[in-house]
């Protein structure tokens, strides 16, 4: 019924998947399991669902990226080969889709078809955006005729809201270590350089340019990175024994 209350007791399990989802992104886990750490947690938090799956648009191709059951997979697979169902209509549209299969067949009969012949009698889509890596749709499946209520819908919208958010700031705090590493990498690779050609300098009287090319040369010669000659280079020169 629209307009329903959501329960204070919907409101708490939806607030302990929360957290435990939050627990789980702070592991830093890979992506694939933080994906299978949202479906795990959607079918906790909203009352109905059994099964869960995200469907990912890639380069204007869907596919599952995680669920929680081969069930789930399955009828996906025949949304994708029809390119028609609820969860393409969520990606697409970017608004949630609710169906009673009982009343689904005509719109799309590939789907409630497969979706029947594994037992499932309900679903609820809502779209997920993260960034323009990430985007598709949540999709809820239930073994029910219920067609999941509104509060569901609302329940579901929460959920994702929350899930876009916590995705897209951990995929900026990867992208910022990864950043932070490549610069600490490129200021490593720097300085021994710098090294090496100061040695290069004042062994053989040659100008900074000089240095640098015969850094290349070696380079080129051996196929071995540049920063590697230099490292290589320092390494071999600083295990010399001094003469005294």
């Amino acid at each position: 019924m629209t307009g329903e209350p959501i329960l204070p007791e919907h409101l708490d399990e939806l607030t302990a998947a929360m957290a435990d989802l939050t627990g789980a992104l702070e592991t830093e886990p890979a992506e694939a399991e933080i994906l299978d750490a949202v479906c795990a947690e959607a079918v906790r938090a909203v009352p109905g669902a059994d099964l869960a799956s995200i469907t990912a648009i890639r380069d204007g191709d869907p596919e599952t990226a995680a669920s929680t059951d081969d069930r789930a997979v399955e009828i996906d697979k025949a949304q994708y080969a029809a390119a028609a169902g609820p969860c393409l209509e969520a990606a697409e549209t970017g608004k949630i889709v609710r169906v009673p299969l009982a009343t689904a067949g005509a719109e799309w009969p590939e789907f409630t078809a497969r979706a029947r012949e594994l037992g499932v009698g309900s679903y609820l889509a809502a779209p997920l955006r993260v960034d323009e890596h990430l985007s598709g749709a949540l999709n809820l499946f239930g073994y029910g005729d219920h067609g999941f209520a509104e509060t569901d819908s609302q329940l579901l919208k929460l959920y994702t809201t929350v899930v876009s958010f916590g995705l897209r700031t951990t995929r900026r705090y990867h992208q910022a270590r990864r950043r932070t590493s490549d610069l600490e990498a490129a200021m490593r690779s720097r300085a021994v350089i710098e090294q090496a050609k100061g040695i290069l300098m004042a062994v053989h009287r040659i100008s900074a340019d000089d240095a640098m090319k015969r850094l290349v040369t070696e380079s080129q010669h051996t196929n071995v990175k540049v920063r590697d000659v230099a490292a290589r280079f320092v390494e071999e020169l600083s295990s010399v024994p001094s003469r005294g």
